[in-house]
């Protein structure tokens, strides 16, 4: 198994270690002992490797679909986000009120091919698009869903400039979705807050920038290639 940066420090990628022959293929997709291990490689400070989970959830998307983006506060939520069948663009967001990292966002490509899943710290808000004509998305939570505490920030808020892979087309949103208000006009209180590392000197780390990807298998959405491993942006401010 490999941990990746995403450029956002905290927010990971897992790349699990793929068994293949004849029959199919095999892989962990959560080993907390593994994962609790790494927890003490400096590079990954702040990261929560060490996370208990307490609640899988299953979505199926067509494509096209946007779902976020979401969050819980009180009562955050990590999430351990995964592809079982299809191909999404996933986003992570920091909302931590006085992180260096507030306003700032990471992309991955996940899909049912790469087995790559993108970790989701509390305090972040998350949210996907679907590239491939359907999504199977797994998502393992480290809180249970707490109605009174779900926050949406909108998918589309310019502070934030999310570089979603549309192609200049509008995704398809639920109401909620559709109608969520920009992080600027959140109340401080329904926002996380940031608790500064012990070990400062860890706090932060710097990942990869791949340029915009600009390929499209005609449906309208631009498909990220492989070699985009992970994309970042957004404004950092206190």
């Amino acid at each position: 198994m490999k941990l990746l940066e995403t450029g956002l420090p905290g927010c990971l990628v897992v790349e699990p270690r793929v068994f293949n022959d004849g029959r199919g293929f095999f892989y962990e997709s959560w080993n907390q002992a593994r994962f609790a291990a790494l927890a003490g490689d400096g590079r990954f400070a702040g990261a929560d490797l060490a996370a208990s989970f307490v609640q899988s959830n299953v979505s199926r998307s067509h494509r096209g679909v946007l779902r976020g983006l979401h969050y819980q506060w009180p009562n955050p939520q990590g999430k351990l986000v995964s592809v079982l069948d299809g191909e999404i663009w996933d986003v992570a967001v920091d909302l931590r009120r006085g992180s260096p990292e507030f306003g700032r966002w990471a992309g991955v490509v996940l899909s049912s091919s790469n087995h790559r899943q993108l970790w989701v710290p509390e305090g972040f808000a998350h949210g996907f698009l679907v590239l491939s004509d359907s999504a199977l998305v797994s998502y393992l939570c480290t809180a249970a869903y707490d109605p009174d505490a779900t926050g949406t920030v909108h998918w589309q808020d310019p502070q934030l400039a999310i570089d979603w892979p549309l192609s200049g087309r509008l995704p398809m949103l639920s109401q909620t979705d559709a109608e969520a208000p920009r992080l600027d006009a959140v109340p401080a209180r329904r926002l996380p807050a940031w608790v500064p590392p012990a070990d400062a000197s860890g706090a932060g780390f710097s990942g990869t920038d791949p340029a915009r990807p600009d390929s499209s298998d005609g449906s309208g959405l631009a498909r990220p290639g492989e070699a985009d491993l992970a994309r970042s942006g957004g404004k950092g401010s206190a």
